[in-house]
């Protein structure tokens, strides 16, 4: 697209209510951030976060599996990608078999839209793909707040290609101003009947009644081995015409990220925090988060025989694991009760100490 068309398509989005910075309402759009790790096998059998933040691997009832990585292959101007490549083909689709990479938006950062109102915007959604040969797979919108849906199918070829689709702004429903998930982007690889049996809608619909509309005409992406799909530069923002990806500095994407999800440590000699021992059987340890999460985390943590450590003036404690005490959108107490023996009141300093152990904090959407 040439920089005068750019231009245009940017006034026609501001005049729509878009345009401007902060207008890419995806996280991690550019595949730029990985705190779980660059790569992941076997993927299929339960759905996850695996790879790249914020991009969410769901799946059910199928025996195909995958590897998704956080792939070098990408077109001009970016760096990384989602790559997609299927291991374990499943060619006899049963009616409830689905496979998608999705994303979850909190409401709060949608009312842009004006969804519900007589001046509803339209959605444009862009990205840029490819695969290992021609394929059609759908994009779709759901309204988790009121149980609306819009779905449009779209190309891969053998090259990375821009795809643009935009949605028309519903005037049904409003999203909820929180922090809870409002609108899911589903990106449809792999469906059977019940998701792909019907007719595909050309406007927003209720989603319950209407599932087997949801997945029409795509490609299977189990259909063989040879199978891949990479994406990047995923872009939705308002306005009926879509803008050049906003890109933005690793540090304000991983700062996104670390809302949902917050890798505090991973592997030896990794500095947990500060703590003590509350009493001789029990040491804790306080992490303050770097931004603020969406909501009082989980805890997420590999568990091992002398994985962890406190170091106080009695010497080295060895732990196995930890327990959430208490848990803020703030910081986090953690404690072990189970390996500790220190004296009371006496400080510590816990660290991972195993290259297996990792510690981390989740409140995805």
């Amino acid at each position: 697209m040439s920089k005068a068309a750019e231009l245009a398509n940017l006034i026609g989005n501001i005049n729509a209510g878009g345009g401007g910075v902060n207008r890419n309402l995806i996280i991690n759009g550019a595949m730029n951030v990985a705190q779980r790790g660059t790569s992941s096998t076997g993927i299929g059998a339960s759905s996850g976060y695996f790879t790249c933040d914020r991009w969410k691997i769901t799946a059910a009832n199928t025996a195909g599996r995958l590897t998704m990585t956080q792939d070098s292959s990408a077109p001009d101007g970016f760096a990384n990608s989602i790559k997609l490549d299927c291991t374990t083909a499943d060619t006899s689709i049963a009616a409830g078999e689905l496979l998608i990479l999705e994303q979850r938006i909190e409401g709060q950062n949608l009312q842009t839209f004006k969804k519900g109102t007589s001046s509803a915007l339209p959605m444009t959604i862009s990205f840029y793909v490819k695969g290992n040969a021609s394929a059609t797979y759908a994009v779709q919108l759901l309204d988790k707040d009121n149980d609306r849906t819009f779905a449009k199918t779209f190309s891969v070829t053998t090259d990375w290609s821009r795809v643009s689709l935009t949605f028309a702004g519903d005037t049904t429903g409003a999203f909820t101003d929180d922090n809870g998930e409002s609108l899911r982007l589903n990106i449809w690889l792999h469906a059977g009947s019940t998701y792909s049996g019907g007719t595909q809608t050309t406007g927003w619909v209720a989603e319950s009644g209407n599932l087997d509309n949801l997945a029409v005409g795509i490609t299977s992406f189990f259909d063989s081995t040879d199978r891949t799909f990479f994406i990047t530069g995923v872009q939705l923002e308002v306005g009926q015409n879509p803008t050049e990806f906003e890109h933005e500095p690793f540090e304000r994407t991983l700062k996104k990220c670390e809302r949902y999800y917050y890798l505090k440590g991973k592997g030896a000699a990794t500095y947990l925090g500060n703590g003590g021992y509350a009493v001789s059987s029990e040491v804790d340890c306080v992490v303050n988060f770097p931004t603020t999460m969406r909501s009082a985390p989980s805890l997420e943590q590999v568990s091992g025989t002398n994985y962890y450590s406190a170091i106080s003036a009695d010497g080295t404690d060895t732990l196995d694991d930890f327990v959430i005490h208490q848990s803020t959108i703030y910081s986090i107490l953690i404690y072990n009760n189970s390996d500790a023996s220190g004296s009371t009141g006496r400080y510590a300093a816990l660290s991972i100490v195993n290259a297996a152990g990792y510690i981390a904090f989740s409140s995805e959407l």
